[in-house]
Parts: C-alpha cells; structure tokens; sequence
C-alpha cells in the first residue's frame, strides 16, 4: 500500500479490473486510478479515475485508449491554473488532439479512436467528464443512476423522440457518435458536482460490461460486496454472459464521512473561476422588483419614472456582479456550478426473488458445466457458499442471499480461470 492509499484507506474503498473477455484477442480497453497524494492535493484537484475502451485496427485502438487515461490524467493534475471543471474538459481536449494526431500521422493509426469516462471525486462533490459510450453509475440506498449520457446511435435517436424505449433490431447498438480521437473537434459531457453522502459507490465501466450486465444486477453486486468482490464479480457476470468484449471496471466507494466533511470546505486561495460566488439576496430582490416596476411604468405610459427604474435595475445588477468578483477574489463562500442533466436512467436494485433467481440459475449452470469435466475442482467453498445462501433465503435476508450466491460464482469463476491457466500453458 503506498502512502496516497494509506492516507485514505479510512474514508475510501476502491478496486479495479480489467479483463480481455471471451472472444477478443487483445485488450484495448485502460484505466487509471489516481489517489490525492495529501489533503491540499485533494483539496485541489482531487481523487481521479477513468476508464476508456479503444477502437481501431490492430493495435490501434489499445494505443489509443492507453493515450486517453494516461494524457487526461496527467494533464488534470497539471492544470493548476484552472478549476477542476476547466482542468478536466481541457484535458480530455488536450487527448483528443494528441490521439487525432497520431492517426493523422499514420495509416496503421488513422481513424483510431477511444470513448473516455473520467470521475473525480472533489471537495464538492463527484465531477464526471465523459464522451463515447463508456458510463459512469452511481448507486446511493438500493438506487443506482446513470450519471452519463451513452454517446451512441440508439441513445441519440431515442433523445431526439425518434424512437421508444424498446430499440427495434435494425439499430445497431455498438455505433458510437462521439469518442476521443476521429476529428479534431470533439464536444465533451461534464456532469456534476453531485454532494458525496457516507456509502455512495461510484462505478466507472467499459461496455463490456455494461452491454451483459443489467442495471438492476449492476446495483445488486455493488450493494452487497465489498469494492474488491464487486469488480470481480462484475467481471465474472460479464464473462459468463459470454464476454463479447473486454470488460473494465472501477468501484469506488465513500466509507468515511472525512470526504463528505471536506465538501462544506474551501481550500484557502484555491482559484476556482468556473464556479459562482454567492450574491446577497437583497440584492436579487431589489433587482427583480425594480425590472418588474420599469415593465409596468412603461406600459403605463411613466417613462421619466419607468427610466429611473431602469437604472436602479442596473444598478443592482452591478453591485451584484460586483460583490461576485469580490467573493471570488478573497476565496469567500461560492456556489458550485452544476454541469449536465444527469441522472439519465435510474432503478431500483434490491435484492429481490427475481434478482436472486437470475444468480440460482447462473449457479446451477456452473454445477453442470464443470461436473462432467475431469477438472480438479474442490467443490468445499462453492458448495459452503451456496449453503449459506440456502439459509439466508429462508431467513428472508435476500442481500445476504445474494452475496453468497455471487461468492460462489466468483469461487468457482477462479478455479476455471486457474485450470484455464494450465492448459494454456
């Protein structure tokens, strides 16, 4: 454990994975997980995360996504001239230039291009910066939100009212509209702040995961495991889905409340232009009375009246915009601005009888598939599990339930991939 995780080992949970799937020869998806090294560093810049998943020929599209995580998240660290809105947007433009580059640059590369999801998590609150149509999710309780919005054909079509919620088969599912890389020019998402509570998990994830996993499931493994077991377990859903494409998770998890303190604090001079400061109500109310009054002496004809309205509502207008410059310049109290319209989907995932008969089945399947090999298989710890799942049933405890039933699949998803190991050694 190096120091930036031992310092936050007591407010933060986090893990990562990343899997090449069952049918892709490489993989060309990346992330990159960086923790503040101090509490001025969180104070600052905060704690960073992306995922992206690369398009392209070859070795294309792994070099590209390998290009996004690592040139956003130096170049967010780096910008401290800027807020972390500002520092986040002009990176994410900063890897779209340097990706288009080297495809310009080269035939094997031309074209090669990555979707790019980035979480940080801020003294106020969880920023995400996003295009293409890798996600970021949010669950707090038993509901978990979409906190991006996919950047592909179908989700663009059904937001113009063109189409239902049920996608007809002729739309293909896999064109993304928007990614890092193709062109020159490329419009990136910022959504959020969204205030940190003790207990909200974030998840960061490729669609290789998303693509085979639902959102209720998503929920489901999030709530019951700790950030570990739950990207495992995500991970070993995706692939026993049949793992069309890589998969890459990141869980984060806010189990202190030194974060959720930390959001009602300013750094001392930390330059945050894109946020607005705070504007003494009087003043707006003054302002807002003094329109009204000009709109309504106008249309009564006082226009010697209906004009020193119109310079007291300048007036006011001033005195705010002044008192804001001045908030600003001191470091007194601002208020975040809010990016995007996020959430843009929402369920609810309590573990219930139908979650939990999705899990039996998946369970029994395992059983079948492995019990006519001659595999060294020690069935003490799936079967343990499954025990213990048995009995949470019947005591009605269905999140216990659930959580067993997943370590049995993980348990059993390790041994297949050790025996794997072998014979393909």
């Amino acid at each position: 454990m190096d120091a930036s995780t031992s310092i936050w080992s007591e407010c933060l949970d986090y893990a990562a994975s990343s899997n090449v799937g069952l049918r892709r020869p490489n993989n060309q998806d990346a992330y990159v997980v960086s923790l503040a090294g101090s509490q001025a560093d969180f104070q600052e810049r905060g704690h960073f995360f992306i995922v992206a998943d690369g398009m392209g020929a070859h070795a294309a599209g792994e070099l590209a996504s390998k290009m996004a995580t690592e040139v956003v998240s130096l170049v967010y660290r780096k910008r401290l001239d800027q807020s972390p809105p500002e520092a986040i947007l002009s990176a994410m433009l900063d890897a779209n230039y340097q990706i288009n580059s080297r495809g310009q640059a080269s035939p094997d590369f031309r074209g090669m291009g990555t979707t790019a999801t980035a979480l940080v998590l801020l003294p106020t609150g969880a920023l995400v910066a996003h295009v293409g149509d890798s996600r970021a999710y949010r669950l707090r309780g038993t509901r978990i939100e979409q906190l991006t919005f996919d950047h592909s054909l179908v989700w663009e079509i059904r937001a113009a009212g063109q189409m239902p919620d049920l996608v007809p088969n002729y739309i293909p599912k896999n064109i993304i509209t928007r990614s890092l890389g193709p062109n020159r020019a490329v419009q990136i998402d910022l959504e959020g702040p969204h205030p940190l509570q003790v207990g909200d998990t974030f998840l960061l994830c490729s669609d290789g995961l998303s693509g085979q996993v639902t959102d209720d499931e998503i929920g489901m493994v999030l709530s019951c495991l700790p950030a570990a077991e739950a990207a495992q377990a995500l991970v070993d859903l995706a692939n026993l889905r049949g793992g069309p494409d890589n998969i890459t998770v990141i869980v984060v998890r806010v189990t202190g409340p030194q974060l959720v303190q930390e959001a009602a604090v300013e750094a001392p001079g930390n330059r945050q232009p894109s946020l607005i400061a705070a504007v003494h109500p009087m003043i707006w109310t003054v302002m807002g009375m003094a329109a009204l009054a000009t709109v309504g002496l106008l249309a009564m004809g006082y226009l010697l009246a209906a004009l020193l309205g119109l310079v007291v509502t300048a007036a006011a207008g001033i005195a705010a915009m002044t008192q804001r410059r001045s908030a600003a310049n001191r470091g007194g109290p601002i208020e975040p601005r809010r990016f995007g319209r996020g959430p843009y989907m929402a369920c609810d995932c309590t573990p219930s009888a139908p979650l939990l008969a999705r899990l039996t089945d998946i369970v029994e399947q395992l059983r079948a598939a492995t019990a006519g090999e001659n595999w060294p298989i020690d069935w003490a710890g799936f079967d343990n599990c499954l025990a213990r799942a048995t009995a949470a049933v019947q005591a009605e405890n269905l999140t216990e339930a659930a959580r067993e039933y997943l370590r049995a699949i993980m348990v059993m998803m390790s041994q297949l991939r050790q025996i794997r190991g072998v014979k393909d050694a």
